[in-house]
């Protein structure tokens, strides 16, 4: 049931990327915005995982998530300095916004071994979603090249999360 919910999550997620797309591209401001707001997403959720798992593979795979994903965003914000650009808030970013905050209620009513499990199920559907987003939306939305060259960095390191984040998931019983 919950494999459920988290998958769909992430749908209504992904299809509100994908609405983006069939409308009008997202502007360079509204990609930024996006971008960093789903780093911090998964930031939050690593600090979550963090304070409650006691699996070690669980709790290295956070501290990863958590400094990767810090790292990009830092490199993010300061692009965005250096361009003088606004991150735009938008529609997409609110949704995700909307569905972590769910994700994150419901993981932190699990603890152990459901916990670890539900945390790295999202990680792998997480992670799918906004690598999906970025390949097919958002990079090749962008305009400015240094937003996009960070953006394709951003989708190689995230594409290994994934990886490693399949691997824990069908380590975790």
């Amino acid at each position: 049931m919950l494999k459920r919910i988290l998958g769909v999550t992430f749908i209504v997620a992904s299809l509100g990327t994908a609405s983006i797309a069939a409308d009008a591209k997202p502007t360079d401001p509204q990609i930024a915005h996006i971008a960093y707001t789903a780093g911090q997403i998964d930031v939050t959720a690593a600090e979550q995982a963090l304070k409650k798992s006691k699996n070690a593979d669980v709790v290295e795979f956070a501290k990863t998530m958590e400094r990767d994903h810090k790292a990009v965003n830092h490199q993010a914000l300061a692009l965005v300095k250096k361009l003088k650009v606004t991150p735009e808030d938008n529609a997409v970013s609110q949704s995700l916004s909307t569905q972590a905050s769910k994700e994150l209620t419901t993981l932190a009513a699990l603890d152990g071994a459901a916990f670890d499990k539900a945390y790295i199920e999202n990680e792998v559907t997480y992670h799918k979603s906004v690598n999906d987003a970025l390949a097919k939306v958002l990079i090749p939305s962008a305009q400015n090249k240094e937003l996009k060259s960070l953006l394709e960095t951003g989708l190689t390191l995230f594409k290994e999360h994934q990886v490693h984040a399949e691997h824990l998931a069908s380590m975790i019983k």
